[in-house]
């Protein structure tokens, strides 16, 4: 699966942005996708997850209550609200998919690069004060 991020931009603290993570070649509706992003000189960190159906979710603490990530198999896309931006979102953000499948008591699990076998190039995402 070869997946694209876009969306990302320039924007004032406390607004809002959609990136979106378009997906071709496999059936997307079988993936969980996860958002990842890395900010400068630091480590690349986890975001969000949805689960293939999109009906389980789940988010890092940084960003829980803020962000809100969905899908639409349909048009083989994942989006990514982001509200109430901070200067401390400013980061590249990536899209990933893996075929790995949790219970909704374990989506933490996602939060490991490792369980995710596909990335897309990034999409940078800044935020002013």
């Amino acid at each position: 699966v070869q997946l694209q991020a876009s969306g990302g931009g320039l924007v004032q603290a406390g607004g809002s942005l959609r990136l979106s993570c378009a997906s071709s070649g496999s059936t997307f509706s079988s993936y969980a996708v996860g958002w990842f992003r890395q900010a400068p000189g630091k480590e690349r960190e986890f975001v969000a997850v949805s689960r293939w159906s999109g009906s389980y979710t789940y988010y890092a603490d940084s960003v829980k209550g803020r962000f809100t990530i969905s899908r639409d198999n349909a048009k083989n896309t994942v989006y990514l609200q982001m509200n109430s931006l901070k200067p401390e979102d400013t980061a590249v953000y990536y899209c990933a998919a893996t075929h790995r499948s949790y219970a909704s008591g374990s989506l933490y699990l996602y939060g490991r690069e490792s369980e995710f076998n596909y990335w897309g190039p990034g999409t940078q995402v800044t935020v002013s004060s």
